[in-house]
């Protein structure tokens, strides 16, 4: 089933990626920069807001000033993968801060999962109370980053779309 979702224009694309890089940009500095007076710019930011495309605003932090440069990848293998274990997963999931990301993958394993500490000793803390005790976990694999070559979230997808 085709989901339904709103067509973007050249300004509604402009607008999102500008405030992608610029999350705190004023709506009058915003308007400028697209190219539009301030009335427009403005109601098309309250429609992406409405449009759930704009879900909200957030200071983006760096990690490892904050203690937090350990990252593991955890690839989790589900001993049941019927809906029912799958949306309990997902919900146990989303309680557990450390975990950054987490996607449902068509491979061998079901999912993998981002995890941020602050050190080793940390991350096996996590992965042997809270990891391995997510409903219905089989078995992890963990795969350990040493370095981040590249963490830009969604901007290389703006500017290729439409």
């Amino acid at each position: 089933m085709q989901k339904d979702f709103p067509t973007l224009d050249r300004f509604d694309r402009s607008i999102v990626k500008v405030l992608a890089e610029d999350g705190r940009i004023s709506v009058a500095d915003l308007a400028r920069k697209i190219g539009l007076s301030k009335s427009p710019t403005q109601a098309r930011l309250k429609r992406l807001e409405a449009d759930g495309i704009i879900t909200g605003y957030r200071a983006m932090l760096d990690p490892i000033r904050l203690g937090l440069d350990h990252v593991a990848f955890v690839e989790v293998r589900l001993a049941d993968t019927r809906e029912k274990a799958l949306a309990e997963f997902n919900a146990a999931v989303r309680k557990v801060a450390e975990i950054e990301q987490a996607h449902m993958i068509a491979s061998n394993f079901d999912y993998l999962l981002k995890i941020r500490t602050g050190s080793m000793s940390e991350y096996r803390a996590v992965l042997a109370e809270k990891v391995s005790s997510l409903p219905h976990v089989a078995s992890t694999s963990t795969f350990v980053a040493m370095e981040a070559v590249k963490e830009t979230g969604m901007l290389g997808a703006l500017n290729s779309a439409g």
